[in-house]
């Protein structure tokens, strides 16, 4: 029986690529403390294996001398042979745990060595379960993967990965972005139940995926010659894309637009109707603000470089446009620049010379003005939305 076990442990071990002594060595911890509990010890147990016949051993750890002042622990042991006679059919019965355990942690490792050098590669998957936290997604045979969609304010450490208003359905075929891979060996704090959870994180509200998406559809950005430089995402509902051409004849956004918008359609198909905006990129700043906040036409840009501070006139009636329902054309816009973007119509231009920075202490809280103010003191000219001392931009500092 001794030898047998030896003979699977090491057959069991070549299978599947586990070290044999670290095998051995797990399977002499479990024993230990089987044997404590089983054996009703006084001490701790320690078990050992022979590594050539198989034979098992059990002995109580009997402390020897007087104990430390200090800690108040022995330092030396006296091993009192224990072993009973049974002690074949208890370790076949605990090795089977162990083995399991092994199996389980030596396949969740084999996938963290194969993806971990995959984080942000688009994978294709489909559906296995929906819960309320999150959704299980089979990649291929053996291989799962977690889209994460917690309740922030119930769970403010978790991820939340799925776009507003989006829900899956069983076998549902997905495409999403791979973004973390949890190592099964670290010794890190572990996130709620990570241990029974798939190993890899992906997501469908990274800004990233759509520039895989566009990878996939538009054959130019795939091959280099049209470099994505920027997005600017707010997950199921709208986005903005900087394009740039590294050929001088050739059209970056038309590229990623399409015959009749065909390659942009596939990608808004596929992030379930989320509004895609494609716009030029250009060294020009001033250009570069004021292609960004398209569809809106706008008169003129100022740059302030010094405090990266843009302020943009625009004709009266392309105001709410250029600012967008609830500030949100004006706010991907400076996300996608990464300029403070100030909008100003052209009436109200008049009235405030250019020249003339509106500072907050020249105005008082309530005139109906925005409330936001740079750290230098220059104040927002946005008026300020109703029942709010903010513009529809700086919604966010209330």
């Amino acid at each position: 029986m001794a030898s047998e076990l030896i003979d699977a442990l090491q057959a069991l071990a070549h299978e599947r690529k586990i070290d044999e002594f670290y095998l051995i060595e797990r399977l002499e911890a479990s024993l230990a403390k089987s044997y404590e509990r089983i054996l009703d010890l006084e001490f701790d147990a320690r078990v050992i294996i022979d590594r050539e016949t198989g034979r098992i051993f059990v002995y109580e750890m009997v402390p020897v001398g007087e104990p430390d002042e200090e800690t108040g622990e022995y330092s030396e042991f006296e091993e009192r042979d224990v072993t009973p006679n049974n002690v074949s059919r208890i370790a076949a019965q605990n090795a089977k745990s162990v083995i399991s355990a092994l199996v389980r942690e030596a396949g969740l490792q084999s996938i963290y060595e194969e993806f971990s050098d995959r984080i942000g590669d688009l994978v294709t998957g489909t559906v296995l379960q929906v819960t309320p936290d999150f959704t299980i997604i089979k990649i291929r045979e053996g291989v799962e993967a977690e889209l994460p969609h917690y309740d922030q304010k119930r769970f403010p450490d978790e991820r939340n990965e799925r776009p507003a208003g989006e829900r899956y359905r069983h076998n549902q075929r997905i495409k999403t972005l791979i973004i973390d891979v949890r190592d099964p060996m670290s010794e890190e704090v572990r996130a709620r139940g990570e241990q029974t959870r798939p190993a890899i994180v992906v997501s469908r509200t990274h800004p990233d995926l759509i520039r895989r998406l566009f990878e996939i559809e538009v054959p130019e950005v795939y091959d280099g010659m049209v470099e994505i430089k920027s997005i600017a995402r707010e997950p199921g509902a709208r986005s903005k894309v900087a394009v740039y051409s590294r050929e001088a004849h050739l059209d970056p956004v038309g590229a990623c637009v399409g015959p009749k918008g065909s390659r942009v359609r596939m990608v808004v198909e596929e992030l379930h109707n989320e509004r895609v905006d494609v716009i030029q990129w250009n060294e020009n700043p001033a250009i570069y603000v004021g292609a960004a906040l398209s569809p809106a036409k706008v008169s003129g840009v100022q740059i302030d470089e010094a405090n990266h501070y843009a302020t943009v006139m625009v004709p009266d009636d392309q105001l709410s446009l250029a600012i967008g329902k609830e500030g949100q054309n004006a706010r991907l816009a400076a996300r996608l620049t990464g300029w403070h973007i100030d909008i100003k119509s052209a009436s109200f231009s008049v009235e405030q010379p250019e020249e003339d920075n509106l500072l907050i202490d020249d105005v008082e809280e309530d005139d109906g003005i925005c409330a936001y103010a740079t750290p230098e003191g220059i104040r927002c000219r946005n008026h300020a939305r109703p029942g709010s001392r903010f513009c529809g931009i700086h919604a966010g500092e209330e």
